[in-house]
């Protein structure tokens, strides 16, 4: 597909300086787009890039002062970051008017599950008892749908994904390849010969709408009641989410971070990659969570940043990291002094023995 710099500006309802008559049929990065490639710049970090890029169509903040000339045409919007980000989800719509449609075979559907005409299952796909599946969802190959489970409307259900029976996801769903839903919650009693009893999960997880989860991420059942993922919660890869959690609106969480059970996260977080929540805890709404940092008691503030293993107020973490970094020519300091100590009493011994004299 190609368009020119004038439909972009008017979908975007942007300032256009350049050549109107621009064609562009892909997008790249401005570090090395060329002919017939748009792009944007968010980041001031990256302005340098602009007056060398061979790109035809450029998406600018209209607040960047340009300082030289520029040989692409420029779209100045409010939001460069944003813009793309629209002109992204517009062309995956456009292209989605080619996906495939139908129920491929083999794949194995129950009679008693209900699916609308524009279902798209893909081959070794299996559906189970009583399975509800809204209109228009997309479910991949190779993917199990356990019984009682519901999927709503606009889902998509990439290849490879497994959720278990009862689960109940909303509208608009993305769950991406080899993510789980719904497995057993980690639960296990100890005996007193030193073995465990597993205590089984009869609970489901409930995903509302706008959830989009990353590739190979796991969500657990509730041992009783329900793990809930809030509406517009996004999941990066590798991450786990244990038994009873609750995840509340619009959170997002990077990669590699473990949720133990029961803990309950507020809304509007922000958690980096890599981190550990042990279980039973509150998170507060708006909490930020620095990567590799390590929470082992509740939040109770909103807004809180904090960072570290055991993670803490943000600002005093970073003082003592810079008193960390400082030890070494600290004990240098320290052990000096205590020579001068030591050298000013030995004067000072000696100096009152020979008074005494």
């Amino acid at each position: 597909m190609q368009f020119t710099a004038q439909q972009i500006a008017t979908l975007l309802q942007g300032k256009l300086e350049g050549d109107p008559e621009a064609k562009v049929s892909s997008v790249g990065k401005i570090e090395d787009a060329g002919e017939g490639c748009l792009c944007f710049i968010s980041n001031t970090k990256y302005e340098e890039y602009l007056y060398t890029s061979n790109a035809s169509v450029i998406l600018v903040n209209e607040s960047l002062e340009i300082t030289k000339p520029v040989r692409p045409t420029l779209i100045k919007v409010q939001d460069a970051y944003s813009s793309f980000a629209m002109l992204l989800e517009k062309y995956n719509e456009m292209a989605a008017g080619h996906a495939k449609a139908g129920i491929e075979q083999p794949s194995y559907i129950s009679p008693t599950a209900k699916i609308p005409a524009d279902v798209y299952v893909g081959a070794f796909t299996y559906i189970g008892e009583n399975a509800v599946i809204g209109k228009g969802v997309k479910i991949y190959p190779g993917c199990y749908i356990g019984n009682n489970v519901t999927i709503g409307e606009g889902s998509k259900i990439y290849a490879g994904v497994k959720i278990y029976d009862e689960s109940q996801l909303g509208n608009r769903v993305v769950l991406h390849s080899g993510t789980v839903v719904g497995g057993d919650g980690f639960g296990f009693a100890p005996l007193a010969d030193g073995t465990y009893k597993k205590i089984h999960q009869i609970g489901n997880v409930i995903i509302e709408d706008d959830v989009e989860i990353g590739a190979n991420t796991t969500v657990d059942r509730a041992t009783m009641g329900s793990t809930i993922i809030r509406k517009g919660v996004k999941l990066d890869n590798l991450i786990m989410v244990a038994h009873n959690v609750e995840i509340g609106e619009n959170t997002v969480i990077a990669a590699q971070t473990g949720i133990s059970g029961t803990t309950k996260v507020g809304k509007n977080c922000l958690i980096g990659g890599q981190v550990g929540i042990v279980g039973h805890i509150q998170v507060a709404d708006g909490t930020r969570i620095n990567a590799q940092s390590g929470l082992s008691k509740s939040i109770t503030t909103p807004n809180t940043t904090i960072n570290g293993s055991p993670a803490f107020e943000y600002k005093s973490s970073l003082k003592s990291q810079a008193i960390f970094r400082n030890l070494p020519e600290m004990q240098h300091r320290l052990q000096k002094l205590e020579e001068t100590v030591q050298e000013l009493t030995a004067i000072l011994t000696a100096q009152n023995l020979e008074y005494k004299k």
